[in-house]
Parts: structure tokens; sequence; C-alpha cells
């Protein structure tokens, strides 16, 4: 096991697909206007990209067009027992169709807020992390955070 400077144990690539694989739901962030901008999104993960659906006039799918850097992060963190983890993507984001080999009868990926008009983004990773806190990994239990 690895741990880093920050105490949090260290995910490795498989372990950080795992987590993916079982969510719906994480964050988007992307450069707009040369600002940051986080939104949160639901998504599908097949494997080797992430699919998010959106809104045809969104700013999301702007930067997919462009094809830009982004990243997506999902979490999952319990305050009471101090134990959780993140797993952050970075990734050029691409306008796309679902993958053929997306299960037909698998739920479709739902829409964070209603459109009218709905466009696919791919997500394909080119760097993945992952940490975990575990209960009792730190000095005092204070101050940690990912």
């Amino acid at each position: 096991m690895t741990v880093d400077h920050n105490g949090l144990q260290v995910m490795g690539r498989d372990e950080c697909y795992a987590l993916l694989s079982r969510g719906a739901v994480g964050r988007v962030g992307i450069s707009s206007a040369a600002l940051p901008a986080v939104f949160p999104v639901n998504y599908f993960f097949d494997g080797e990209s992430i699919f998010i659906k959106t809104g045809a006039d969104s700013s999301l799918l702007n930067v997919a067009l462009d094809d830009e850097v982004v990243a997506f992060e999902i979490d999952d963190v319990d305050p009471l027992e101090h134990t959780g983890w993140s797993v952050l993507v970075t990734g050029m984001a691409n306008a796309a169709a679902l993958p053929s080999h997306h299960d037909a009868g698998a739920a479709p990926i739902p829409r964070w807020a209603p459109t009218d008009a709905d466009a696919i983004v791919a997500i394909t990773p080119s760097f993945v992390s992952g940490r975990r806190l575990v209960a009792g990994s730190g000095d005092d239990g204070e101050g940690q955070g990912f």
C-alpha cells in the first residue's frame, strides 16, 4: 500500500476504474471564458470513456466541440467515520454518441437538469488518480482531507 505525503492511501488505476464503474453522479471541471467552472453531472463509464448527457447549448458541449482538456471527479465521504475516497480523471472531452457496446437494456444516462435537446460528451482519461482516507490513518484525525 502506497501512502502519499498527506497520509492518504494512493489507489491504483484498476481500483479507480472500479469505483468509476459503480458511480452515477460526478463533477466535471472546465474552463469557460477563461474561468474555472465545475458542474454536477450524471455519467456512464464503459471502462474506457466517461459519457455525460448534456444540453445541446451547454458550456460542457462547447468545450467538447473544441476538444479541450477537462477534469472529472467522483468521491464518497463519511464525515462521521472520517473515511472516504476520491477519484480524479483528467482527459480530452469530445462530442460523441454512446458506445455501440453499451447494453441496449441498460438504464439511459439521466440528465442532471432538464433540457429540450440532448448531446453526449465523452471524456477519454489521460491521467487517473485516486486517494482513500481510512479511519485512524492520521495523528489526530483533524485537518486531513483530499
